[in-house]
């Protein structure tokens, strides 16, 4: 895997923290409304991020924009409870399968299915680890059961992997146009 220079990184970086900062949309809601992208921040962060230390970073960010939507613009906490360390697990999840795409990635249709496999698997894995960690350890409902808790899958993963693939699709398309304003090496063709 090839990562960007250093001040690309740098810039990539800062980017996904305010991209993170604006669209924690449950906090910031108010005329835009974005969709939440952490799921996916957290992905494009080992995708293109050689450090290891933007996971916790992030995760940091992440915390800390919930308790000032909380102390301070006055966002009902009832998501914080003894579960939200669910979150690490989660969000460790959607990097490590970032940095699992990270070594298949490459401007060609053969890296697809590597993305969106990997994509999936994170997701998967996040959202088992967060709503699976609120619903089951949160104390915030009356004896949690696995017979109730699929439906709530059900009902809520569509709406976190829709989100995630949407600012994924956006990260591809700005990729591709970048990549194609630099012209960018293609692959040698075998004929």
């Amino acid at each position: 895997m090839l990562y960007p220079t250093s001040r690309q990184q740098l810039a990539i970086g800062l980017g996904l923290a305010l991209l993170m900062a604006l669209t924690r949309s449950h906090h910031w809601a108010t005329l835009h409304a974005l969709p939440d992208a952490s799921w996916a921040i957290f992905f494009l962060a080992a995708v293109y991020l050689r450090s290891y230390w933007a996971a916790p970073v992030l995760m940091l960010e992440a915390a800390l924009v919930d308790y000032l939507a909380i102390a301070v613009g006055g966002v009902n906490g009832f998501c914080v409870s003894p579960a939200y360390g669910f979150l690490i697990p989660a969000y460790g999840a959607l990097f490590l399968a970032g940095r699992a795409y990270a070594h298949h990635h490459r401007l060609s249709w053969s890296a697809l299915p590597w993305l969106l496999g990997c994509a999936l698997a994170g997701a998967v894995l996040a959202e088992l680890f967060s709503s699976g960690g609120f619903y089951f350890f949160s104390g915030r409902f009356a004896d949690p059961s696995l017979a109730e808790f699929i439906p709530r899958l059900a009902r809520y993963f569509p709406a976190m992997l829709s989100s995630m693939a949407l600012y994924l699709g956006l990260a591809a398309v700005v990729h591709v146009t970048v990549a194609g304003q630099r012209g960018a090496p293609r692959q040698a063709d075998p004929s």
